[in-house]
């Protein structure tokens, strides 16, 4: 199935766009559009549904800037503990700058940033400082009185109208922030009060993408966004509002369906006994299983980023960042469409490997790790560690060689490099060991390029690696795994540590 498409984005950016338009003609001025998931760089999407472009949300958003304007949320709690998201390394509020940037390079206003939850924590004040000194609006937003019980409360000048109302004059107001609780709905809502107290009627809704709710409740698609979303405990579910209402099975998510209620509580509050919707999926936005061209494809891929999970929240549990209910849950999604580890192609030939490098220093202490990637046409290629680089410097070096079609004699970092860089590591940085990361290997690799023919050649196929499987057998160092993530390729590592230090600059 390896290069087959399975989604069309055009065909899903115009039934999208008609669909978020003809939301806003169902109010008098304005919507309030949450976006549910990442609006850039959405690679658990592209990777469930294969053909999907990461950046298709903003290519939409393009299309209506015109119309348009975006308020970006961050939990003041998240700043606090640094919550890092995890495909990019950064932390949230990182996360909300690059961002800003990012809208910016699509030509893209951000009216403004929404701290929520803000309780005056130092590091939410210093994010707030950063961003005012940078001409940035910001906003703060402190926790709703009375929500989620005290309905009267919540909609009064003590709950939503305690907030700061944010001016705009665009019909389509895109309400998103970096991860699930950022504050999106509260700031929505809050908006959404202020209008009617004006007497503007405002509407709301939710720009979805996963759960897909035409696709059955099982179907490896959404299976896949309960594994992705196992850490927070979120489960797919029939929306039984739905059900009630049309007599349609539909597929939604535990949190919108639990706070439906309330939901619709809160809006009948505000617009005086006017509901606009009987259930939480009526509230979606969302026409992504329309676009869907090769269910099989999408159901293997999916299968695939359940056993990415599985893997992650194992390596997660090790570090203590993740429980081991987590690792459980998804061990029974896997059992569920008889998964092991081993349907996942790149594991055996990584242990494989690891088992090499170990024969190969017998009589020697030391963990051996073994790496694995599967290139575009189906092929592995193999890489162990050494006491000269790192499993993944191994592995890079080897899968590009094989591409560019190089003999294996021939050496991509001649020993004038990789002497020099030993120098510098041993007697000018005092460090214990010469052995190099993926990083630091890649600039060896651009520095050999410049009197080496056959580096420049293999370097010019890094670019082929996107999108590639890889395994580890044991957890990337730093500059292992920014090193990969550059690369952008789909890694998985085994729960065991390249070392038994407790601590590693």
């Amino acid at each position: 199935m390896r290069g087959r498409i399975g989604f069309d984005n055009e065909k899903y950016i115009a039934e999208q766009t008609a669909e978020i338009l003809e939301r806003v003609k169902r109010f008098d001025s304005r919507l309030y559009l949450e976006f549910g998931g990442k609006l850039l760089y959405d690679y658990h999407a592209a990777r469930v549904l294969p053909g999907y472009d990461p950046n298709v949300k903003m290519r939409l958003l393009q299309g209506l800037r015109d119309k348009a304007d975006i308020l970006l949320c961050i939990y003041a709690g998240d700043i606090e503990r640094k919550k890092i998201r995890a495909d990019f390394g950064i932390t949230y509020d990182a996360d909300a700058l690059k961002l800003i940037d990012d809208l910016r390079e699509w030509g893209i206003h951000v009216l403004g940033v929404v701290i929520t939850r803000f309780e005056s924590q130092p590091a939410a004040v210093l994010f707030k400082n950063k961003l005012e000194r940078r001409n940035i609006r910001v906003y703060t937003h402190r926790y709703t009185k009375g929500y989620p019980t005290d309905v009267d409360l919540v909609v009064s000048d003590e709950g939503y109208g305690a907030n700061e109302y944010i001016e705009t004059d665009k019909p389509l107001v895109i309400v998103t922030g970096p991860g699930p609780g950022s504050g999106k709905l509260a700031t929505c809502l809050s908006q959404f009060y202020h209008d009617y107290r004006r007497g503007t009627k405002s509407g709301y809704a939710k720009f979805e993408t996963f759960p897909i709710w035409n696709l059955p409740l099982k179907h490896p698609v959404n299976v896949a966004y309960e594994a992705a979303t196992a850490d927070i405990k979120d489960f797919n579910l029939i929306d039984p509002f739905h059900l009630e209402a049309y007599d349609q099975k539909a597929v939604n998510y535990n949190r919108d369906v639990e706070a439906f209620p309330v939901l619709k509580r809160i809006i009948e509050k505000i617009t005086k006994g006017e509901s606009f919707y009987r259930s939480p999926t009526d509230m979606g936005v969302n026409r992504c299983g329309f676009a869907i061209v090769d269910d099989e494809v999408t159901r293997e891929a999916a299968k695939q980023e359940i056993i990415r999970r599985y893997f992650r929240y194992r390596c997660e549990y090790v570090m203590g960042f993740a429980e081991k209910d987590t690792v459980q849950r998804v061990e029974l999604f896997m059992k569920d469409f008889n998964l092991g580890q081993a349907y996942r192609k790149v594991v055996e030939p990584a242990r494989n490997a690891a088992l090499e490098a170990r024969e190969r220093e017998k009589g020697n202490e030391g963990i051996y790790c073994g790496a694995a990637i599967e290139l575009r046409d189906g092929t592995i290629v193999t890489g162990n560690n050494s006491p000269l680089m790192h499993a993944a410097s191994s592995l890079v070096l080897h899968a590009i060689k094989r591409l560019a079609a190089i003999p294996h004699p021939i050496k991509l970092l001649p020993a004038y490099i990789t002497d020099s860089i030993s120098h510098l590591k041993t007697e000018m940085l005092h460090e214990k060991t010469v052995s190099m990361d993926l990083e630091e290997t890649l600039i060896a690799l651009s520095v050999s390029a410049t009197t080496n023919p056959a580096a420049q050649l293999a370097m010019e196929k890094l670019k082929e690696l996107q999108g590639c499987e890889v395994h580890m057998t044991h957890i990337p160092t730093p500059g292992d795994e920014a090193g990969l993530r550059r690369l952008g390729v789909n890694l998985t590592s085994d729960p065991d540590f390249p070392t038994k230090n407790l601590f590693e600059p």
